[in-house]
């Protein structure tokens, strides 16, 4: 009978610091932020026990966590890299003019110093990653009854990870963007589209470029477009600046210099109570600031914006941030698309 390969020292050696680990997390006091966090998954954990959790619930919380475990583990590698969410049609032929139209986006984003995240599978998703190569792609695949073998280009790299559920694989692809790239594709292209609108719509992700990219005189997404305006827009289910969340075009320069314009000035964001700190890629003129400050007011409840260097609490969390120069502001959170206008303006003017 073959032998059980043994783990690697280094992997063993972690599980049994882990180990020891756990009396101290159980106990609390004293713990690092880190660690207060696994105490307070440890504990989540044993609850689920108190609460007579089933079978089912125990194993859907335990592959949900292994997995997420994972990928974090195989994107941390890359973290200071931009990359850029690619979506579309698994049944996109190679002979169809969009593939060749992702192929070259693709292409042409890489030489911007982005990656690309796929879902792994054939279409639209090996264009993007023939396009971007092997050494520029990532594969977060799903496991599906039918069409979704990892393609090729991806199939047993490193960067490819495979989930078993969709809610943790759309975690990763929207966690792990800088943007998002739709090209035509069915019922799932339109799931994705939809949930990277309304994450950043109601502010539950960052700010980030959203393209809508058909091929050259396509008019699959200038249909939906008109559909945004004629049911959502026009009975007012949404408001007029959402439509600044989100760009259509038939251009891939356009769809190019939308996501990495989108970076020119504007480097990150993050929240530190209710003030809004936006990092950027260099100092600007204070006459600037005043005039963003008084253009958006109505974005800015009247407050101003304070040019400034990092907080303390960013500096806990993010150190390798500190040297960025930074605009703090308080918002009204229920207008993502005033507010994206006020990041192309500091891009355009800055």
């Amino acid at each position: 009978m073959k032998k059980a390969a043994r783990a690697p020292a280094r992997s063993r050696r972690q599980e049994t610091r882990v180990f020891e680990l756990l009396p101290r997390l159980l106990a609390e006091g004293g713990l690092s932020q880190r660690e207060e966090l696994a105490r307070e998954m440890v504990a989540t954990a044993l609850k689920l026990l108190r609460d007579d959790a089933s079978l089912g619930d125990f194993k859907l919380l335990n592959a949900s966590v292994r997995e997420l475990r994972y990928a974090f583990n195989v994107f941390q590698q890359y973290r200071g890299v931009r990359k850029v969410s690619i979506f579309g049609s698994a049944r996109t032929p190679s002979t169809d003019v969009h593939y060749h139209t992702a192929q070259e986006f693709a292409r042409r984003i890489i030489e911007r110093g982005f990656m690309v995240i796929t879902g792994a599978g054939q279409g639209i998703m090996q264009a993007a990653q023939e396009g971007a190569g092997r050494e520029r792609s990532f594969g977060v695949n799903i496991r599906l009854p039918f069409e979704q073998e990892p393609n090729p280009v991806i199939r047993d790299d490193p960067k490819l990870v495979t989930f078993r559920y969709f809610f943790t694989r759309k975690v990763m692809f929207v966690k792990e963007a800088d943007a998002v790239v739709l090209f035509p594709g069915g019922f799932g292209t339109m799931d994705e589209a939809y949930e990277s609108l309304t994450l950043v719509q109601t502010g539950k992700s960052k700010p980030m470029p959203i393209v809508f990219l058909d091929a050259p005189r396509g008019t699959y997404w200038q249909t939906w477009q008109r559909y945004v305006h004629d049911h959502l827009l026009r009975r007012k289910l949404i408001s007029p600046h959402d439509l600044s969340l989100f760009k259509v075009t038939t251009n891939v320069e356009d769809a190019v210099e939308e996501v990495a314009g989108f970076y020119r000035l504007y480097h990150s964001s993050r929240f530190v109570g209710d003030r809004f700190v936006m990092r950027l890629t260099r100092p600007v003129e204070p006459e600037h600031v005043a005039g963003w400050a008084n253009d958006f007011a109505d974005l800015l409840g009247g407050e101003g914006i304070e040019m400034r260097s990092a907080l303390e609490d960013e500096h806990a969390q993010e150190p390798e941030l500190d040297a960025l120069p930074r605009l703090v502001l308080r918002y009204d959170q229920g207008q993502a698309g005033r507010l994206r206008q006020l990041i192309d303006r500091i891009n355009r003017e800055g």
